[in-house]
């Protein structure tokens, strides 16, 4: 979801995380990754400008994403 909002591609965001562009599709399918991989995939994610929700921010039901205000 987030890669998609940013309209950034998967070989795009693995380059960027230095990591494949497999892992990231496993990311996406929800599967196991070792914490220093998602954390190099969130890196790279809010460096682009997402903002990740936990589920107590502002009333939501669950975790989420927005992009931040571009200037």
């Amino acid at each position: 979801m987030a890669r998609t909002a940013l309209e950034m591609g998967v070989k795009q965001l693995a380059d960027a995380a230095a990591v494949s562009t497999n892992t990231i599709v496993r990311f996406e399918r929800g599967e196991d990754l070792k914490p220093r991989t998602i954390a190099a995939i969130r890196t790279v994610l809010e460096k682009e400008g997402v903002i990740f929700l936990d589920g107590e921010y502002s009333g939501v039901g669950g975790p989420g994403i927005r992009l931040k205000a571009m200037e």
